[in-house]
């Protein structure tokens, strides 16, 4: 028997987990050093993975199957194509430095507070999380996808609602029935959107016969199973409705601002650089794949959606006081970018998608880890506090500049070229949806800008003036993903490599091909 790479993948960081919150409650730098030798050990597993997949191999690779609980065909099938490999990647690449970054977040609380935070607990929850997010990149059963979809709720929700922002102005009781309104939100609108989608998993068992996602899109591409027009897309809602609610799609995304806004900036970066991305990655692999007719059937309406969510998120970027909020609804709106791009049904658009996934994990990381440094120093979230930082912590508004430029999708930056082709490939077949959308690149320079401007320059403020600037471990997180987002800005090749041979194949699924450009005969 081959060696169980991707199960290896998935299961280090969860019994990392275990063992980390093993650890005696006084050595808390001790479960810090194994949270994070167990990410960085987890990330070479996933470069492994990565060096071995061939993308013009077969669509499935590393596969592994063994019966699980047969009386009811499910079984335990994993298996990875090119988009799943990008996004494993980028998983382990983010989780060391979130955990680094947030290496202070969960210390015990000054002398005299009533709460202690347990330092092991905080990093074992983040490895939980870790390690349900690449098992559902990789499961290919859809109960299995299910099981481990639903239940990184449950760190998730501990994570907001245990071990929230510090800076708060309204005191500590007031921070923790804030911080409670948000997991409990957060966990709230996942859990309709899961029951949903389990009512949804239960149908297409009862149309399939069985729970494999190989088989069930094969079949369907051969013929031998065929779905009423009305099941299949009762099936489809049943599992977009859950998916939208994790992307976040609008109008079902109100739960993320909350949930930025109490959260630490690392756990901020865990929601919507890792989590939610197994919402838009699910489109692709599920709905596209399992029901192929009723994706083209909803896909106006899921477009119109997605617009709303680019000029909606970019709009409320704009009028936000609180950093955190301002980066949430900026998320909102590249997360329209996204499903736009996947329902574009187009080569260029789904490859665009992908790649954007993988970009604005990367820039949505560099630019909130590195507010998360800038809020602990002046201990507010409000944007009116600050003023002047550039002038007396440069590398950090330096930082903080770069992972903006990043996010308004400056060309020579990662983002840009994902936003680029998602655009494209609306355009050639929705030039409508696609030309208005483009607003949402003026909004988001409109936000960033301004965000800069109003934080960073003028006059010092006096509670900045003797602000330090980054330190060595903050210089250690926030570097890579600055180098990331120059090289894949200039070099996207290496990504798209691997995921374009999978889009194509998924494109294939849905029965479309890029349309052709109209070009007037020359006379």
């Amino acid at each position: 028997m081959s060696f169980p790479l991707l199960t290896a993948t998935a299961a280090l960081p969860a019994l990392g987990a275990v063992a980390t919150a093993a650890v005696p409650a006084a050595q808390r730098t001790a479960a810090k050093w194994l949270a994070l030798l167990v990410s960085l050990a987890t990330l070479a597993l996933a470069v492994t993975v990565l060096v071995r997949f061939d993308p013009d191999g077969e669509r499935y690779q590393l596969t592994e199957n063994h019966a699980w609980i047969e009386d009811f065909g499910v079984r335990y099938e994993l298996g990875v194509d090119g988009i799943a490999v990008a996004l494993i990647a980028l998983t382990a690449l983010l989780i060391p430095f979130i955990i680094l970054a947030g290496w202070h977040d969960a210390d015990p609380l000054e002398t005299g507070s009533r709460r202690w935070r347990p330092t092991q607990g905080f990093f074992a929850l983040i490895l939980a999380v870790e390690a349900m997010v690449v098992i559902s990149f990789e499961a290919t059963d859809v109960f299995l996808f299910y099981i481990f979809f639903e239940a990184m709720l449950i760190p998730m929700y501990f994570l907001i609602g245990g071990f929230g922002d510090r800076a708060h102005a309204h005191g500590e009781e007031t921070a923790a029935t804030q911080r409670s309104y948000a997991a409990v939100k957060f966990l709230l609108y996942n859990l309709a959107g899961g029951l949903i989608m389990l009512a949804a998993v239960i149908g297409l068992y009862v149309a399939a016969g069985n729970f494999s996602l190989t088989e069930i899109a094969d079949a369907r591409a051969n013929g031998t199973l065929h779905m009423a027009t009305s099941t299949e897309r009762w099936l489809f809602l049943g599992f977009f409705f859950a998916f939208a609610v994790k992307a976040p799609l609008w109008p079902l995304h109100t739960w993320l601002p909350n949930a930025m806004q109490e959260a630490t900036a690392p756990v901020a970066v865990l929601i919507t650089a890792v989590v939610d991305k197994v919402g838009t990655f699910a489109m692709l692999r599920f709905c596209l794949q399992l029901f192929p007719e009723a994706s083209k059937w909803a896909t106006p309406v899921v477009l119109v959606l997605a617009l709303i969510s680019i000029i909606y998120g970019a709009l409320l970027a704009v009028g936000q006081r609180d950093i955190k909020r301002l980066v949430a609804y900026a998320s909102i709106s590249h997360f329209g970018f996204i499903i736009m791009g996947v329902f574009a049904m187009t080569s260029q658009g789904q490859s665009g998608a992908t790649l954007y996934m993988v970009n604005h994990g990367i820039s949505t990381a560099a630019l909130m880890l590195v507010a998360g440094f800038l809020i602990s120093r002046r201990g507010s979230r409000l944007i009116a506090d600050y003023g002047g930082v550039q002038k007396v912590a440069p590398v950090l508004a330096g930082t903080f500049l770069i992972g903006g430029l990043a996010t308004l999708s400056l060309p020579g930056l990662a983002p840009f070229v994902s936003e680029f082709l998602v655009l494209v490939g609306t355009f050639t077949r929705y030039p409508v949806i696609g030309v208005i959308a483009t607003f949402g690149i003026v909004l988001a320079a409109l936000y960033t800008l301004v965000l800069y401007q109003r934080t960073m320059t003028g006059p010092v403020k006096p509670e900045v003036s003797a602000m330090p600037d980054l330190r060595v471990r903050e210089v250690l997180v926030v570097a890579p993903l600055i180098v990331l987002l120059i090289f894949l800005g200039v070099y996207p090749k290496p990504v798209t490599n691997i995921i374009d041979p999978a889009v194509k194949q998924t494109l294939s699924d849905v029965h479309e091909k890029d349309p052709r450009p109209e070009v007037e005969a020359a006379k």
